[in-house]
């Protein structure tokens, strides 16, 4: 690491400390020529492969202004943007790859999103997983609902067992 001071190729590392949820190691740094300190941030590359083949790093804010624009008029805070952009990027990370295809961050955004709004979720997924027709949409909607049927259990028993409906 080159001092940014004297210009020096070598520094010495004095104190590491993880940052940013264990992402990121800011490291404290002293130039032996100068005797000046400085600190760096190392973080493990990620880089996204868009449709046109160009390459750029990973953005939680490119993730947040995306589905921002499926959440517009919805019930969903920034807060919950930026939670659900940390999600994406942790999941993405633990995949192990350093270059993932931006129609793959589309796809993992899709169930964090399906947990905070059903309507954004189907407007976003109209566009990652490629809805061409109302057929598509009625698809998706009867999925939703099936996933949301949740099993109920009576205060009836039948052989010792109680009984389960569902709505």
């Amino acid at each position: 690491m080159h001092c940014p001071f004297c210009r020096h190729p070598d520094s010495r590392v004095i104190d590491s400390r993880t940052t940013d949820d264990g992402y990121a190691i800011r490291r404290r740094r002293q130039c032996p020529n100068c005797n000046r300190r400085f600190s760096t941030l190392e973080t493990a590359s990620l880089s996204v492969i868009k449709r046109s083949g160009v390459a750029e790093s990973f953005s939680r804010d490119k993730v947040v202004s995306g589905v921002r624009k499926a959440c517009q008029g919805r019930p969903v805070t920034d807060a919950d943007l930026a939670q659900l952009a940390q999600k994406v990027e942790e999941t993405i990370r633990q995949s192990g790859a350093s270059q993932v295809e931006a129609n793959e961050i589309g796809l993992a955004i899709l169930p964090f999103l399906r947990e905070l709004d059903d309507v954004a979720y189907l407007r976003f997924a109209s566009v990652y997983r490629g809805f061409a027709s109302l057929d598509d949409f009625e698809r998706a909607i009867e999925q939703l609902k099936h996933d949301d049927v949740v099993p109920k259990y009576s205060d009836e028993t039948v052989d010792g067992e109680p009984v389960v409906t569902t709505d």
